[in-house]
């Protein structure tokens, strides 16, 4: 509920369920002729017709999964991973593959097919503590306005054209390629990337006057700090074009006179210095960091609270963010849509692009174009941001093309990168991956659009206040408007965490409430009847209400599972939250009312559903974690593992398994149900003992805690060998074609005709030809075509909107005003189309020369 994932293509699989067959079949044929109306036989032959017979189509009854099991084992090199899919050893690799030659030897392979996708993205992540750290050397990093000057350092397209081979973009800003945002913004993004372009001068004059500032001398071409060099420590990964990365940075901040380590790690090896330990500590002053949006984003606006402040991860580095007071509040207002209209929305997007620059506690580097092999007799979904590992529909639609059933074998650089837990586990894409196959979302996002769809529930309804710009495309969801939305009193507003009750809105706001919106959601009449939890517990209320208690309690002082860690993303959740009302128990009914909304009605659909933030938990399997976590003998997150010394809780593996298992033994004697004054409505005692007996049950034959709602259950977890074994869900009820409806994304195609040179002081006309396979792309599928002009400096001269003409055809004139402000030489028309079909926009440039 308070996590707000950006975290598919569908590979437009198509199952052939009846056949066609054509027979050969010797056949007479009989020739005549009529004579006085009798018939006379006057020759017989025998030639052969072809008769195409077609059988009637054989109902699939399965459910859950098309393959029995799947097993994930770590392959942390591209290029033998690409050998073992030839070989046949593997079936998939889960992985976005941007190395140049690797990528081209999948496309050029007879045994390969490949997914793209465009929501993989690098960066540079710097340690923001300091100036002098605890060890008391010198961060450099921990200054703004150095860290600003690494944007003018770094040579984007270098990387991009040498590094990575041409496969990605240049990136300068905390917006996807792969998103509704940056279309709209194409024009503020493009004078970003013109402010800071690749500039070493410029870059050593800054560096210079801050070192200084901070009392640091260069002496015979090297910075020194109290008489010692200036060491800065690179992190720098080994798996990818990060290791080449990494180099280039390090050789650049030598060439500036600085001493650089570098410490080459894999992701895992990596993790515990940037995210989990204290930045304070100095075991890093840059890392290569690399990122996946796992889904195609409607809306970027939460991304600078994200990636910038403390709201976006309860984690040691996230919480010494110290963003400017400026910055800190247009972030909060993105964060929690603090805005009523698209041109304040607008104002506040284009502030916070140009101080997340000036912060840059991360500076972005390029947006990967790479492709994710898999063998030619397999399909699997993948999503346009995400890639394959990144697809909420993977374990729902992978299968063998020519067969039911069968085992498939998925390799990923790494396995098991960090604990699993539900409430603070990893959340890395490797363990993602795995993790969503065996949970499930109430809704999913649409592989091509982002657009929620329903998975687990009917429909939905929403009411907004009037005026907001809110819109609806998808016939699931019904949208209302209203001059006031009042919250019931009887609605729950927040959490007595001492008292472990509901505070109601009537208590928390005696003289009423509105907001600018509410959902209703409706779950089918068959919910508890269909849905199971893998241990053979039937799903209820209660793992619903546990959720709801799970987004208040351990931000509560008050709570015996307290967690600091908690705070920011709670505080920020509240900001706009304002209550929720179970209407009806059964069938299951949910209303939500916040300040918090969204331009599109659909992804403001709140279904309260207990797919934590780290994958999915029952509440009696939650029950142990938090005996541990409250006895402080493990911690569900890093942050209080670290500060209190203990193991950070894995369900899968590890130390912890044996603490969860003595915690089981514990509930189950003492028929310990959690938040008992509130959750004990839900739960009898009799219905806790069963749940107790499945887990212990579930945990003698497994070894594990980890129980969700999937399509697959995990069988078992090897960390030493790094592998894991999922199997299908028998008990799982949606039939295995429910989600193969997903063709192929429609991408716009652009080509644009005008005249190659132009008169200043004359009109240009361009015509914009948009088509998807050669048919024209409707103006009705087209959501924006804009035209930037850049004069013969490179500086952005003019913005426009292209004026429809017909289906596949758009125009841009270019104005005697505009032309007139154009100097003599080389110009350059970038057009940027913004499809509704898919949410990656295309952007096509043109030259043309202005002479007197």
């Amino acid at each position: 509920m308070k996590a707000r994932s950006k975290w598919l293509v569908g590979l437009g699989v198509l199952v052939v369920l009846g056949f066609a067959l054509a027979a050969c079949q010797p056949t007479e044929v009989v020739k005549t002729v009529e004579v006085e109306k009798e018939v006379v036989v006057t020759e017989t032959v025998e030639v052969t017709v072809e008769v195409e017979v077609t059988a009637e189509p054989t109902p699939v009854t399965r459910t859950g999964a098309w393959v029995d099991s799947v097993i994930f084992v770590e392959e942390p090199e591209s290029d033998i991973a690409v050998s073992r899919l030839e070989a046949g050893d593997l079936d998939v690799y889960a992985f976005n593959i941007s190395e140049p030659d690797i990528a081209k030897r999948i496309k050029e392979s007879d045994a390969l097919e490949y997914a793209e996708a465009f929501g993989s993205y690098n960066e540079l992540t710097f340690n923001p503590s300091g100036p002098v750290l605890n060890n008391g050397k010198l961060n450099p990093f921990a200054v703004a306005a150095i860290r600003e000057a690494m944007n003018w350092l770094v040579d984007r397209d270098y990387i991009v054209n040498e590094i990575v081979g041409g496969l990605g973009r240049p990136r300068y800003v905390p917006i996807n390629l792969a998103s509704k945002d940056f279309a709209e913004l194409a024009d503020v993004i493009a004078a970003i990337e013109l402010t800071y372009a690749y500039n070493p001068d410029k870059a050593r004059e800054v560096i210079t006057a801050e070192m200084e500032k901070l009392g640091a001398e260069l002496v015979d071409g090297k910075w020194t700090y109290e008489g010692e060099p200036v060491e800065l420590i690179g992190l720098i990964r080994v798996e990818d074009e990060r290791k080449e990365i990494g180099d280039y940075v390090s050789n650049q901040l030598e060439e500036l006179g600085f001493t650089v380590v570098r410490d080459y790690k894999t992701s895992r090896e990596a993790a515990t210095c940037w995210i989990f330990t204290d930045p304070a500590e100095g075991c890093f002053s840059f890392y290569t960091g690399g990122w996946v949006s796992t889904v195609i984003s409607r809306d970027e606006a939460t991304n600078f609270g994200d990636f910038y402040t403390p709201r976006g991860w309860g984690v040691p580095l996230w919480q010494a963010y110290q963003p400017l007071p400026e910055f800190d509040e247009v972030a909060g207002k993105l964060y929690t849509s603090d805005f009523n209209t698209p041109e304040e929305r607008r104002e506040l997007m284009e502030q916070a692009l140009w101080l997340a620059l000036k912060d840059s506690a991360r500076v972005w580097l390029f947006d990967a174009t790479g492709v994710s092999p898999y063998r030619k007799e397999v399909s699997i979904s993948s999503d346009l941001s995400g890639s394959v590992y990144g697809s909420q529909l993977w374990a729902q639609t992978v299968r063998f093309d020519d067969r039911i059933g069968g085992s498939i074998t998925i390799g990923m650089p790494s396995i098991m990168t960090e604990p699993w837990n539900p409430l603070g586990g990893s959340n890395w894409i490797y363990d993602q991956m795995p993790i969503r196959g065996t949970g499930e979302f109430a809704t999913l996002n649409d592989p091509f659009t982002g657009l929620n769809i329903p998975n687990r529930i009917e429909r939905a309804e929403v009411t907004v206040e009037q005026g907001l710009p809110v819109g609806v495309t998808l016939d699931w969801v019904t949208l209302d408007f209203a001059d006031k939305i009042e919250v019931p009193a009887d609605a729950w507003a927040d959490w007595d965490a001492a008292e472990q009750k509901w505070i109601t809105v009537g208590e928390k706001y005696p003289d009423g409430v509105t907001v600018k919106r509410k959902t209703v959601v409706y779950y089918p009449e068959d919910l508890y009847d269909t849905v199971k939890w893998h241990d053979g517990s039937p799903f209820d209320l209660a793992d619903i209400v546990m959720f709801m208690i799970q987004q208040f309690d351990r931000a509560k002082e008050d709570s015996p599972y307290y967690d600091e860690s908690e705070v920011p993303s709670f505080d920020s959740f509240m900001e706009s939250f304002r209550g929720v009302r179970i209407v009806s128990e059964d069938p299951l009914v949910i209303e939500t009312y916040s300040d918090f909304w969204q331009l599109d009605a659909e992804e403001m659909v709140e279904t309260w559903w207990p797919m934590y933030g780290f994958g999915q938990a029952a509440w009696h399997t939650l029950a142990p974690g938090l005996l541990a976590d409250g006895a402080l003998e493990a911690a569900f997150s890093a942050d209080k593992a670290d500060a209190n010394e203990v193991e950070r809780l894995s369900y899968i593996a590890g130390p912890t398994i044996e603490i969860l298992k003595a915690k089981l033994d514990e509930a189950q004697e003492n028929g310990f149900i959690p938040y008992a004054n509130t959750l004990g409505q839900y739960v009898s005692a009799d219905e806790a003992e069963a749940r107790y007996s499945n887990l212990q049950e579930w945990f003698r034959r497994r070894g594990h805690f980890w129980v969700g709602t999937g399509p697959f259950y995990l069988e078992r977890a090897f960390p030493v060998e790094g592998t894991l074994i999922l199997k299908r869900n028998p008990e799982h009820p949606d039939l295995v074609t429910k989600w193969l409806r997903f063709s192929e994304p429609a991408f716009a195609e652009v080509a644009i005709d005008g005249p190659s040179q132009v008169k200043i002081g004359e009109e240009a006309t361009f015509d914009i030809n948009v088509t998807f396979k050669g048919e024209p792309y409707a103006i009705a599928d087209i959501n924006l075509v804009k035209y930037l002009v850049f004069d013969a400096t490179g500086a952005l001269a003019h913005v426009g909107e292209a004026e429809a003409v017909e289906d596949g055809l758009w125009r841009a004139t270019l104005g005697a005003d505009v032309t007139s402000a154009l100097a003599e030489g080389s110009n350059q028309l970038r057009v940027v189309v913004g499809p509704l079909r898919v949410l990656i926009p295309t952007i096509q440039d043109v030259q043309f020369v202005t002479v007197p």
